[in-house]
């Protein structure tokens, strides 16, 4: 009974409302407020109050609008860099290596045999352009159907409005159309032409890459042709026709510890053949660096058997290697170095280590969840890496519009490679995608950053090896290793020498803070509140309860409001009725509240009753005792 009581009373205060005016409500909190300046406004002479009226409402004004800076800047999430220097035993680095050509040609030339004869030919044809002059053997006729796919052809640019097309194999020329050649300072560039069916050069549907030399545009020429070959082949006929280990490894120590091709794990890179990972750590713990220093580190000698290149794919000669994490995918194309043949090149290893914070303060990712690419890397259960998720998007992209995929990235499930005989338009296709931003923009977006990262740094040196003095024990000794006869097989030009070692022990440490905390914000609001205006907290808390003051009046007057409209239409329907129990017992609350409000507002005195007014009589309202009224009556 205790609690329904107080609930009833609690009720009846909530229906009876603070009991001020708007205006005594306001009144009363510039009178009691902690803030500086209402005061003034209330108690000062009619000067004085306006002019603190303008104070107070132009200091409040520059408190919001510094606020609103102050949380603009603490929303912005910016962050800080720190930079540290820390001293440990460090995991050595995954070290990389494969040869700069990605096939034997002894092994590939019967598939390359045809593309051969047609570059040949066509580099006779731009060497002496002039018919007669061709010293090429056409006893055997060559693949004009391949060379229509992808053709390659010449443009006059005499006259550069109207651009001549001279087609390699044939006399007659064409012109250009609209097409848009490069400035050149000869009059005949040497362009690619790049369509999905063209099937004469000059016709209306071909489009053409302009390269400024005929170099650069037969080795893309190249490529492109031969990308088209080796995507029919299967993988593992590839791997057999690329460098293996036993050849290719001809010595190695990992400091004071011998080691050989075992202790190499085998990937097959699209764009490098054969490649081989010491320390990958993916079936064995990442090995640690004992100290600092060549003499504690990785060396290697490599035999890239430069005579067996593929002369028309691969101009560079030496080998490519690249540093990086445990379990991640090497990029060599990206990240990887040339170390070049005949040398002993030395590399200094220092470690950055990066981390990040992540959202909302960046956009990184800690392992690739999150990213909405599907990482095609993962077949090779490596970790997460932008490059991965870059090369994924495009590759998704390729296979959603071309509708088959690139040679150089892995495929999707239920997908094939891009050839000339199924895909005949691929190389357009390609090319196109290849130069758009807005596909490289939405690749961009999609991908994120890790939040975590190490970074190699090397710095390279590099000296001739072996030294004409001792280099003939030297390719005795390694041949005799090698094949077990006492024939030198190995020369100065496919010999390398390499020494990776830590530099030193420190590593940097790079690490992200937040620039603006919850801490900051709060002082910073409250520095600005208390220097303008005085303020605290509290006289936050004051504002608010006047605030909720307010609104309680509010929507007690729009209830009563309400209720008498009802009323006013009830007796308009009915003028004779008497009133209703509810009707009386709000008169009689409405009444005795008037009586208790004029006593509870501060300053204000009872109103005598006029001259000859009578009493009410109380009686004579003959309301039903609250204690008769059932539960749904409007009182309790």
């Amino acid at each position: 009974m205790n609690l329904k009581k107080y609930l009833v009373r609690a009720l009846h205060r909530l229906q009876k409302g603070p009991g001020y005016t708007y205006k005594e409500l306001l009144v009363w909190y510039c009178d009691n407020t902690n803030t500086h300046g209402p005061k003034r406004i209330i108690k000062e002479g009619p000067k004085k109050k306006l002019i603190w009226f303008f104070l107070t409402l132009l200091f409040a004004s520059l408190v919001f609008w510094q606020w609103g800076i102050l949380i603009n800047t603490y929303l912005s999430y910016n962050v800080t860099s720190s930079l540290s220097i820390g001293f440990k035993t460090m995991k050595f680095p995954a070290v990389t290596i494969c040869n700069a050509n990605p096939f034997k040609y002894s092994e590939v030339k019967p598939l390359l045999k045809e593309l051969d004869r047609l570059i040949e030919a066509a580099l006779e044809r731009i060497l002496q352009p002039t018919p007669g002059n061709s010293s090429e053997n056409m006893s055997l006729p060559l693949d004009m159907e391949l060379w229509n796919q992808i053709p390659l052809v010449l443009i006059d640019e005499q006259d550069k409005d109207n651009p001549i097309i001279l087609d390699i194999f044939e006399t007659n020329q064409t012109l250009a159309g609209n097409e848009t050649a490069m400035d050149n300072e000869t009059s005949v560039s040497r362009l690619p032409a790049v369509c999905p069916q063209c099937s004469h050069p000059g016709s209306d549907n071909c489009t053409y890459r302009n390269f400024s030399s005929a170099a650069q545009a037969v080795t893309e020429w190249y490529i492109l042709q031969s990308t088209s070959i080796l995507s029919k082949v299967p993988l593992h006929d590839r791997i057999n026709m690329g460098y293996q280990a036993e050849d290719m490894i001809l010595a190695c120590l990992y400091g004071a510890e011998p080691c050989n091709y075992k202790n190499f794990t085998q990937i097959y890179h699209p764009d490098h053949g054969n490649c081989y990972i010491f320390n990958w750590g993916m079936d064995e713990e990442a090995l640690n660096s004992s100290n600092p220093g060549a003499e504690f580190g990785l060396k290697l000698i490599l035999d890239i058997s430069q005579q067996d290149y593929i002369p028309y794919l691969s101009s560079a000669a030496g080998a490519r290697l690249m540093l990086h994490q445990q379990k991640s995918f090497p990029f060599l194309k990206d990240q990887g170095i040339y170390a070049m043949a005949g040398t002993e090149t030395s590399i200094g290893v220092l470690v950055d280590e990066l981390e990040r914070m992540g959202y909302p303060y960046s956009d990184c990712t800690l392992n690739g969840s999150d990213v909405p690419v599907k990482n095609l890397y993962s077949q090779y259960n490596t970790s997460y890496s932008i490059q991965a998720c870059l090369r994924s998007c495009f590759q998704n992209h390729m296979v959603e519009i071309c509708g088959c995929g690139h040679y150089m990235f892995p495929l999707p499930e239920g997908v094939n490679y891009c050839n000339n005989e199924d895909n005949p338009g691929w190389a357009y296709c390609y090319s196109s995608l290849r130069s758009s931003i807005k596909q490289r923009q939405i690749c961009i977006d999609s991908c994120k950053e890790t939040c975590n990262d190490t970074q190699y740094k090397m710095t390279i040196s590099m000296a001739d090896w072996p030294s004409e003095a001792s280099e003939d024990w030297i390719f005795h000794i390694l041949s005799y290793e090698r094949d077990m006869s006492t024939n030198v097989t190995l020369d100065r030009n496919g010999i390398i020498k390499l020494n990776i070692y830590f530099q030193e022990y420190n590593y940097r440490t790079i690490s992200e803070s937040a620039a603006t905390t919850i801490v900051w914000l709060l002082s910073s609001l409250g520095g600005q509140f208390g220097f303008w205006m005085g303020g605290s907290v509290l006289c936050l808390i004051e504002f608010g309860e006047i605030i909720i003051d307010s609104l309680w009046i509010t929507i007690i007057n729009v209830i009563s409001w309400c209720k008498g409209l009802k009323q006013r239409r009830a007796r308009a329907r009915s003028p004779d009725a008497p009133p209703t129990v509810s009707e009386l017992v709000e008169a009689h609350t409405n009444l005795g509240f008037q009586h208790e409000a004029v006593g509870a507002v501060p300053g204000a005195e009872a109103l005598p009753p006029e001259p000859g007014t009578p009493p009410p009589n109380y009686d004579s309202l003959r309301v039903q005792p609250l204690d008769s009224l059932g539960p749904d009556s409007d009182t309790e």
